[in-house]
């Protein structure tokens, strides 16, 4: 069955990197690329249809800017508008044509996390029928380091082989973030150094034994890092994002890291990456 992508249009010049990703990705790929724009509904009828050509004929344009721009062939494309609730008929005709990815510009309300959580993107994210793709950065080289939290939840596994799936020769880093009772009042005890020690060993060799597990289902196992790092979740995480941030970031959409939605937002205020939310199964 032959791939179909998904790429939101708003027209914007900050949908440009989204845009030309969404090219990329298709051509990589040998999916089909289709190109949706939503138009206001409460706009008159004869105005829609004229609007519709104009918005038609710009896409096609700025198609055509992004291949010369990244040199790239044409992939299989179908451009359509609709007239609606954005985020509902994104969601929608994702549905309808079994989209297998979805990808969209990153919002506009950078360092704003409470102005994140209506916006379309945000919307999307939470009742996407398949992985949705943030993306902020430009799409002048492909993803080759991609960020992936892991713990030992559904979510997590499921979030780890559509990363696997879809991006098999690059290299991935699992992040675990790891709190052990009792680590405040008793860490400067050598006993309870030792037995520290000890959990975090243990801890690892699990979660190199379920990724082992994992990887022996699928054909490609590309290049693997698993880091193991102290305390909570989610700063963990951003600290990792400043730090040393990815081509990508893979993330599960509920469940993983606790917290997900404040997590989100937080991601999509400050966007050190693109980011991939995958559904929680």
């Amino acid at each position: 069955m032959s791939q179909t992508l998904l790429f939101a249009s708003d027209l914007s010049a900050e949908n440009r990197a989204a845009f030309a990703r969404a090219v990329r990705l298709a051509v990589e790929s040998g999916a089909r690329l289709d190109i949706i724009h939503v138009l206001d509904p409460y706009l008159p009828r004869r105005v829609l249809h004229d609007l519709e050509a104009a918005v038609v004929a710009d896409i096609r344009a700025t198609l055509t800017d992004l291949r010369e721009d990244y040199a790239l062939p044409e992939p299989s494309s179908l451009i359509q508008t609709m007239a609606g609730a954005p985020y509902a008929e994104i969601i929608r005709e994702a549905h309808e044509r079994q989209a297998d990815l979805i990808i969209l510009g990153a919002h506009r309300k950078r360092g704003q996390p409470d102005l994140v959580a209506g916006t379309t993107l945000a919307r999307v994210l939470r009742s996407a029928p398949c992985p949705v793709l943030s993306v902020s950065h430009l799409a002048t080289q492909a993803w080759h380091d991609i960020l992936v939290p892991v713990d030992f939840s559904l979510t997590s596994r499921h979030t780890l082989r559509e990363t696997l799936k879809r991006f098999p020769e690059a290299r991935l880093t699992l992040l675990h973030a790891w709190d052990i009772p009792g680590e405040r009042e008793l860490g400067s005890n050598g006993d309870y150094a030792r037995w520290r020690d000890r959990e975090v060993e243990r801890l690892r060799t699990q979660l190199e034994r379920e990724t082992e597990q994992l990887m022996g289902e699928l054909d490609d196992v590309p290049e693997l890092e698993l880091v193991l790092e102290q305390g909570d979740p989610l700063e963990v995480l951003m600290t990792r994002l400043r730090r040393q941030p990815p081509d990508l970031l893979a993330l599960g959409s509920r469940g993983q890291l606790g917290r997900q939605s404040q997590i989100t937002e937080r991601l999509l205020s400050e966007p050190h990456c693109d980011i991939m939310l995958c559904r929680a199964w």
